[in-house]
C-alpha cells in the first residue's frame, strides 16, 4: 500500500503513524541507508531495536518487512540484493534472532551478496554479565561476514553504518554485521552531517594485461571462459568476448543466467553431478579465463578442473585480490571490475581465427533435453523431468526462478533454459529452505516480474510460511514443491555409500495446496503434466501467491540413478 500522509510523507505500506524525534540515531541510521539507495528491512521485529525499525517504517523512501522467521528475513534482504545489486537490510534481535538470522548471512557471504545486517544486543550496562539473550555477537558473526562490529556509542552509529555500507558493496560484496546495545537507537544525537551515496570503485584492466589476456585468447586452440556471479551486470560484454574471440562459455555453480543459454558458445553448467561429456571442452581447453567467479568447490568439480597439469592455462579476473590464485594457480591474475576488464578485452585490437564449437554444445543441449524414459514413466506420481519440461510449456521463458536446495534441482538446472539476465536467484551455499523468501523479496523489489520459486517439500517446509508475508505484502508468487516424501540429496548419498535410509524419509504425502490455502494463498496439487500446465498458467495470472503440489517419484531420485539401483549397488 502507498499513498500520501497527513504531513506530506509518503508511505510504502501500513498505515501513516505519529513521527518520534528526528534526531535519534536510528534516524541518522536510517537516513544514512536510504542515501545509499537502500530500500528494504527485512525482519522479525525484536525489543532490542525497536527505534530502528520505527525509524525504517516512518522513513518515506524505505519499507519495513516483518518476516515470519529470522531465517527467511536474512534470505529476502539476500535476495533483494543479488537481484538488484544493492544492500537490503536484515535485522534480528539478540542470541536466538542473530543465531536464526545466521544462515541467510552465511548465504550472503559465499555468494558475495551486499548485506546489511543489524544485531539487537543487551543494554550497555548489562553487557558481559550474561545479560538475557546475550551472545558476543561481533565474535559469533565474524566468520561469516566481511566485517562485525559493536558499537558502543549512540553518536557513532550514523558513521559506523555509513561504512558498514561502504566494505559491503566495495571489493567481493558481502554482509557486515552491527550489533548495537538496546539503549542507543533511541538515544538523540543531534542533526548528523548530510549522507552521502558511497562511491564504488570499479578498477579498471591494466592495458599490459589486457594485450596479454589477448593476444593469449587469440593464439589459444581451444580457449574456454568460466563465468561466475562478478559477471552477471556485464552479460553483454561477457557475450561481446565470447564472440570476440570465438570462445565456450560454461556458467559457474547456480550461475546460469550469466550467459544466454540458447546462445551457439554457451557449453554448459559447472554444477553439481555435472555429465562428463559436458566438462569435455573444459577438460580439454589449452586457456581458461575466470571472470568474476571464485572457482568454488562445485564450480571447479571438487578443485579438478580447469586441469593443473601444465597443458592448460588459466587466467583469473577478479575484483578481490584475495580470491586470484586462491583455490587454482594462475598464469596470470588481474584484479580488475569483470565489466571494466570484458570492455577493454572485446576492444582489444587482434585477429581472431574462428572455432567450431557445435559438437561441445551439442552435448550440452542433450544433457538439457527430457530424455525418452522421463516421457513413457507411468504411475500415479510426476518424473521430475516431466516437472521441468511442464514448467517450459506454461511459464515465460524470462520468468525469474528461485531454486532451493535439493535433488529436484538437479532436474531443473539441466533443464530449465536461462536465455535472459537476471532470471535465477540460487543460493551458491546450498542453504535450504532459500526459495520461497527469496521469491517473496524479488516479486517486491521486482512486481513486475513473474516470480517462481521451485522446492523440494524438505526445503518448502522449512520456510514456507513465508507464503503468508507474501499475502500480506501482495507479491504473487508461484511455488513449485517436489513433493517426493524424501530429503532427497541426502538419501541419495545414504543409498549409494551404506545401502540403506536414515532418518531421510519425511511422513506424506501432505496437503500442501492445504497449507498454502491456510496462509491464505492459493493452493493446487497436481499428478499429471496436464495438470501442472494448467496450475501454472492459472498462477501466473493470480492475484495471489500460489502454491502447486507437485507428487513427484521417490525412485527418481537424481537425472542419472533411481533408489532402487542405488540400494542394490550398495
Amino acid at each position: 500500500m502507498s499513498g500520501p500522509c497527513d504531513d506530506g510523507r509518503t508511505r510504502l505500506h501500513g498505515p501513516c503513524r505519529p513521527t518520534s524525534p528526528a534526531d535519534t540515531a536510528a534516524h541518522a541510521t536510517v537516513s544514512v541507508l536510504a542515501a545509499a539507495g537502500i530500500r528494504r528491512c527485512y525482519t522479525v521485529p525484536g525489543e532490542s531495536f525497536l527505534e530502528l525499525a520505527d525509524a525504517i517504517d516512518q522513513h518515506p523512501e524505505m519499507a519495513l518487512v516483518s518476516t515470519r522467521h529470522e531465517g527467511g528475513a536474512a534470505f529476502m534482504a539476500e535476495a533483494e540484493a543479488k537481484l538488484t545489486g544493492v544492500p537490503a537490510v536484515a535485522a534480528a534481535t539478540r542470541g536466538p534472532g542473530a543465531a536464526n538470522l545466521a544462515v541467510g548471512v552465511h548465504t550472503a557471504m559465499q555468494d558475495s551478496t551486499p548485506m546489511i545486517v543489524f544485531l539487537g544486543q543487551a543494554e550497555t550496562e548489562h553487557l558481559g554479565r550474561e545479560a538475557f539473550q546475550e551472545v558476543d555477537l561481533t565474535a559469533f558473526y565474524a566468520p561469516i561476514t566481511k566485517w562485525s562490529t559493536t558499537v558502543h556509542r549512540a553518536d557513532r552509529l550514523a558513521e559506523v553504518t555509513a561504512r558498514a555500507v561502504r566494505i559491503a558493496t566495495t571489493g567481493r560484496p558481502g554482509p557486515v554485521a552491527i550489533a548495537v546495545p538496546g539503549d542507543l537507537f533511541g538515544q538523540r544525537v543531534g542533526a548528523p552531517p548530510a549522507p552521502r551515496a558511497p562511491l564504488v570503485p570499479r578498477p579498471p584492466l591494466g592495458e599490459g594485461d589486457r594485450d596479454r589476456l589477448a593476444a593469449w585468447l587469440a593464439r589459444a586452440v581451444r580457449p574456454v571462459i568460466i563465468a561466475g556471479g562478478g559477471a552477471r551486470a556485464a552479460r553483454e560484454d561477457l557475450v561481446r568476448v565470447a564472440e570476440r574471440y570465438s570462445a565456450g562459455v560454461y556458467a559457474a555453480w547456480r550461475r546460469q543466467d550469466v550467459f544466454p543459454n540458447d546462445h551457439p558458445l554457451y557449453l554448459g553448467h559447472l554444477g553439481l553431478g555435472a555429465p562428463s561429456a559436458v566438462l569435455g571442452a573444459l577438460a580439454d581447453a589449452d586457456a581458461v579465463l575466470v571472470v568474476g567467479c571464485r572457482m568454488s568447490e562445485t564450480t571447479t568439480q571438487g578443485y579438478r578442473l580447469p586441469e593443473s597439469d601444465g597443458r592448460t592455462r588459466v587466467a583469473q579476473i577478479d575484483i578481490d585480490p584475495a580470491q586470484v590464485g586462491a583455490t587454482k594457480d594462475v598464469w596470470l591474475g588481474a584484479v580488475a571490475d569483470s565489466g571494466e576488464a570484458l570492455r577493454a578485452l572485446a576492444e582489444a585490437p587482434v585477429k581472431v581465427p574462428y572455432r567450431d564449437w557445435s559438437a561441445a554444445r551439442r552435448l550440452w543441449v542433450e544433457s538439457a533435453t527430457v530424455p525418452p524414459e522421463a516421457e513413457r514413466h507411468s504411475g500415479p506420481r510426476m518424473h521430475p523431468w516431466s516437472v521441468i519440461a511442464g514448467m517450459r510449456e506454461a511459464l515465460p521463458e524470462d520468468a525469474l526462478i528461485t531454486n532451493d536446495a535439493g535433488n529436484f534441482a538437479s532436474f531443473l538446472h539441466r533443464g530449465w533454459w536461462y536465455r535472459h539476465a537476471d532470471t535465477q536467484l540460487a543460493p551458491t551455499s546450498g542453504a535450504m529452505g532459500y526459495a520461497v523468501p527469496a521469491a517473496v523479496a524479488a516479486k517486491l523489489a521486482a512486481p513486475g516480474r513473474t516470480v517462481v520459486a521451485v522446492a523440494g517439500d524438505g526445503g518448502a517446509l522449512m520456510t514456507g510460511q513465508e507464503l503468508e508475508t507474501a499475502v500480506r505484502h501482495g507479491a504473487a508468487i508461484t511455488v513449485v514443491v517436489f513433493q517426493n516424501g524424501l530429503y532427497g540429496t541426502i538419501a541419495m548419498h545414504q543409498a549409494r555409500e551404506l545401502g540403506r535410509l536414515a532418518g531421510t524419509e519425511i511422513s506424506g504425502p501432505l496437503d500442501l495446496a492445504g497449507y498454502a490455502r491456510a496462509l491464505g494463498a492459493r493452493g493446487a496439487t497436481v499428478h499429471t503434466r496436464e495438470e501442472l500446465e494448467k496450475a501454472l498458467s492459472e498462477a501466473v495470472g493470480a492475484d495471489l501467491p500460489t502454491l502447486v503440489d507437485v507428487r513427484t517419484d521417490p525412485e527418481v531420485i537424481s537425472p542419472t540413478a533411481t533408489m532402487t539401483d542405488l540400494l542394490g549397488d550398495a
